[in-house]
């Protein structure tokens, strides 16, 4: 008896085979898909293509980056700012009183400032924490697209990405430094600051005066585009400090360093810690000494705190201690800021200002 077998038909073969082509087909083109999403290839963009957000997955994210968007913020909102005082249209309104008594000022220029700089870095950065001045409404929300670029300043300062834990980052957005001198067309002392801070130390600060366009960035352990000027006097210094407190500050500074010594009485908390630094900018004032004696919130001392370690200048509360960037958003202990000094003996020296700065 013959051998029993299989035989199948020509229809057969041809099912088996076109069966096995559609087996082929989705294993390649799943392995096709898999190898383009490396390289952002195929239908969907990857991570959102040109508008790709940095540090989307909620991982990590590179502060050289961050500082690129920083800048941009701080320009950007400038450019808001200057375009409504040039209006002479300022829709201005008070948000309440200050804890000294002063009207606490809003203007369409805080807003339209505001609303660039917060939507820019959150685009670009969706998981890191945005603390601003002002509120921000979701009925307003732009998506505003970085597009990636690192300036070549940046590039040839800070060579390398610096990559940290996304969940660490805290920023913080001044729109619109020194409003009340804003409304009384006081310029020069306008600014707009960004700041990053990680575990609530700060890292990463732009001030941008956009009257001028000077803008003064720097990065702890990065690099710079300002510097410390040669000297400092200490013996005798220039101390600036707020418009509103000036006589404060002067009769206890004339205690602590003598007849020579001299008050500048200036608005804007970015403005006062330019006024420490060798800014290019003509109009800006120079003093060895920021002194500030009373409540203060920290989106106007973050940036320049983070310019000043930068440097290795210092910041402090007016009793020497360092002031953390997370958790409420202001200080009570007023604040000492200095570079090329020693700071700690500064602050052995103004116990009369350490109590003024709880009252």
């Amino acid at each position: 008896m013959a051998p029993m077998g299989i035989r199948l038909s020509p229809l057969g073969v041809a099912v088996f085979f076109l069966l096995g082509l559609g087996v082929l087909y989705h294993l390649y083109s799943g392995f096709l898909a898999g190898r383009f999403s490396l390289f952002g290839l195929g239908g969907e963009p990857a991570a959102g293509g040109a508008a790709e957000a940095a540090g989307g997955d909620g991982g990590a994210v590179d502060l050289r980056e961050m500082l690129a968007v920083a800048v941009l913020a701080a320009e950007r909102g400038g450019y808001e700012v200057k375009r409504v005082r040039e209006s002479n249209v300022l829709h201005e309104k008070s948000k309440g009183k200050t804890r000294e008594g002063a009207e606490d000022k809003m203007t369409s220029g805080d807003v339209l400032s505001n609303r660039k700089m917060f939507y820019l870095l959150k685009t670009a950065f969706p998981n890191v924490q945005i603390n601003t001045e002002e509120h921000v409404d979701a009925s307003d929300k732009e998506v505003i697209v970085w597009n990636r670029k690192i300036p070549e300043d940046i590039l040839k300062e800070i060579s390398a990405p610096k990559e940290v834990p996304a969940e660490s980052v805290t920023v913080w957005i001044d729109p619109l430094d020194a409003t009340q001198e804003y409304t009384e067309d006081l310029r020069n002392y306008v600014t707009t600051m960004v700041c990053v801070a990680v575990n609530g130390k700060p890292v990463l600060g732009v001030i941008h005066k956009p009257f001028s366009e000077y803008t003064a960035w720097a990065m702890v352990d990065g690099g710079s585009n300002v510097k410390a000027r040669s000297s400092y006097n200490e013996k005798t210094p220039k101390i600036i400090v707020s418009r509103s407190h000036a006589g404060m500050v002067k009769q206890v500074a004339l205690q602590t360093f003598g007849n020579q010594s001299s008050i500048i009485p200036a608005g804007g908390a970015g403005y006062k810690v330019l006024a420490l630094l060798d800014v290019p900018d003509v109009s800006q004032e120079k003093a060895d000494l920021y002194i500030h004696v009373t409540y203060i919130k920290k989106w106007d001392i973050c940036a320049g705190n983070a310019i000043l370690k930068a440097l290795g200048g210092h910041m402090t509360t007016l009793s020497g201690e360092e002031i953390s960037y997370t958790g409420s958003d202001g200080i009570e202990g007023g604040l000492l800021a200095s570079i090329k000094m020693n700071h700690q003996a500064l602050v052995r020296k103004l116990p009369d200002l350490e109590k003024s700065g709880h009252q």
